[in-house]
């Protein structure tokens, strides 16, 4: 069976899908440091219960005492990230950073994939389009 270059692009693309995804969490957690909030042991029982009712794999508002608060819960680790409006904003602007950093990685590895130099240079000009008979 021949192998394409488009197959070696999918397949490409797929393994870095999946590497992605597997990093995505440990990535969250990361930034979620970076920008502030503070890691909390879920040290009773109570705790480690209510961990695990808390949305996985995303950031959570929720309100205490007339102060509301966004957290991300880690049951692996019995952790949950606790911070503000402030430090979540903080989040946001290094997850909109990190998303730039991958779809600019993206978009190298697509110009660099073989066989586009077939289709020549496109210059942001009008393609004009074809009308098949």
């Amino acid at each position: 069976m021949k192998t394409t270059h488009k197959q070696i692009l999918i397949a490409a693309c797929a393994a870095a899908a999946l590497v992605i995804g597997c990093s995505t969490t440990r990535q969250t957690e990361t930034m979620l440091s970076a920008a502030g909030f503070k890691i909390i042991p879920a040290t009773t029982p109570q705790q480690q219960a209510h961990l695990k009712t808390i949305p996985r794999n995303k950031v959570t508002m929720v309100e205490r005492t007339g102060t509301n608060y966004f957290v991300f819960p880690d049951a692996k680790s019995e952790v949950i990230y606790v911070g503000q409006d402030a430090q979540y904003q903080e989040y946001q602007k290094l997850r909109l950073q990190n998303q730039m950093e991958v779809d600019q990685a993206q978009a190298a590895e697509l110009s660099s994939a073989p066989g586009w130099g077939v289709w020549g240079g496109f210059d942001g000009g009008v393609i004009e389009p074809v009308r098949l008979r």
